[in-house]
Formats: C-alpha cells, structure tokens, sequence
C-alpha cells in the first residue's frame, strides 16, 4: 500500500519556533503486550535525506524492518534505547513505566536533546522536557519513524531470547502480545517470570487469577505535564 514518506517538516518547524538546534524523535513498542518490557527508542537524525523505504515500523514487513533497522543505526546520528520491566509496569502503571523507559533512552543519548517529539497524542514526558506530541509521527517525522523501527526490532530481539526458555508462549512470532498460541499456553502453564501481571487477562484464567498484582498508591499518570509545547500536527 503506498504511503508518504515521513519528512523533516516537524523538526524545522520546532527549530524556527523555539531555537532548539538538537532534536530527539522519540517511539515505543510493547505498550499493548502481555509480557515483557515497554521499550522506547530515542534517535537523533539532523536534517539528512533519510534511507529509501523508512517508514512507521507496523508498516514494513519482517524482512524490511530488520534490514532498515541496521542501515538505520549507522545511519542516525544517535539513538540510544530505554526499558521498563513487567515488575515496572505492574508497580507504576503503564503510563509512568512509559516516561521511565523514555527517559533512560534521552538521557543515555550522548548529547541532551533540546526538544523532543513524540509519536502520538499524550504527553507522557512531561517537564523537564520540551515535547511536541504528533499523531502519527512514526508514519511522518523522519526521527520518530527511525526509533519506530529500531526499538520494534530490538524489542522483538529480546522477547524471541526471553522465549528460549518458554518455547510454548511463541515469543518469537508474537513478542508478548495476545496470540492464540499465547492465550494456550498461559492457560495451562501460567504467567512466566516476563509477564505483567496487574493485566486483566489474568481475570479470565480462573486457575492463575490468584496471582494477579493490584497497583496502589499511583494512577500511573505523569505529572508534570506543562512541558508540553502545544502543537499536534
């Protein structure tokens, strides 16, 4: 299916607007699997013609997405990447586990980006962090589309390692997400060690109910949201 390639048009917009000279596109993958960690990628890109094909990662087939993953880390400027636990999610919520595994991936940047932007519409950031939230930013910005990738493949890399071990899960096809090799497999042996276990699908596994977790004392927002430029595009 043809599709725009993603350009630069966010990433000059903010450097006219608010003089930042270095900017992170900012991307994560695994906010909707049952187990394993949230992963959040980082990338620095300038203002280069990006590689032939970069696209949001959902996008691209396996083959593509692990070859454009490669040309992509030497490609970049920089990009560094950040993760929150299972045991992170169920204690802060996915919300704040998010700004966790963002914030690691922005400060193991080897520079400290002057504003980021940030695929979709929620600020999950917040200060100290200049953000510019953009829907469909890992289809149109050029560094939010290379985090898209990086972190999809280097996510799925870690979930098909961690499924060595729980070879019945298939985390190597389904990287934690509900498949019905998933939902088979956690029916008759219960969560591994990699799950989340304050999710609700364990409400629907009366044998392993019993060990569902229950968040207290957070909501799992974000606070301090005024970082937020104000501009969606």
């Amino acid at each position: 299916m043809p599709y725009e390639p993603p350009t630069h048009t966010v990433e000059r917009s903010l450097r006219a607007t608010t003089g930042a000279k270095v900017i992170a596109g900012v991307d994560e993958v695994g906010r909707g699997a049952w187990a394993g960690p949230v992963t959040v990628c980082a990338a620095i890109t300038g203002l280069r013609r990006p590689p032939e094909g970069l696209t949001d990662s959902k996008l691209l087939t396996l083959k593509r997405r692990t070859e454009l993953a490669e040309t992509l880390r030497s490609w970049v400027t920089s990009y560094a990447l950040g993760h929150a636990s299972p045991e992170e999610i169920d204690v802060l919520g996915m919300t704040a586990a998010l700004r966790l595994a963002a914030v690691r991936a922005l400060e193991a940047l080897p520079v400290r980006p002057d504003a980021v932007i940030l695929d979709g519409k929620h600020d999950y950031l917040g200060t100290p962090w200049k953000v510019r939230t953009v829907i469909k930013g890992d289809q149109s910005c050029v560094a939010v589309a290379a985090a898209s990738v990086i972190a999809k493949v280097q996510r799925d890399k870690m979930m098909a390692e961690l499924g060595v071990d729980h070879a019945d899960f298939g985390f190597a096809d389904n990287a934690g997400y509900p498949s019905p090799v998933h939902r088979a497999a956690l029916e008759v042996r219960g969560p591994t060690p990699h799950h989340r276990l304050s999710w609700a699908y364990l409400d629907a596994l009366p044998r392993w109910r019993h060990l569902k977790k229950v968040r207290g004392g957070t909501d799992g927002s974000a606070p301090g949201i005024e970082g937020q430029l104000g501009f969606d595009f």
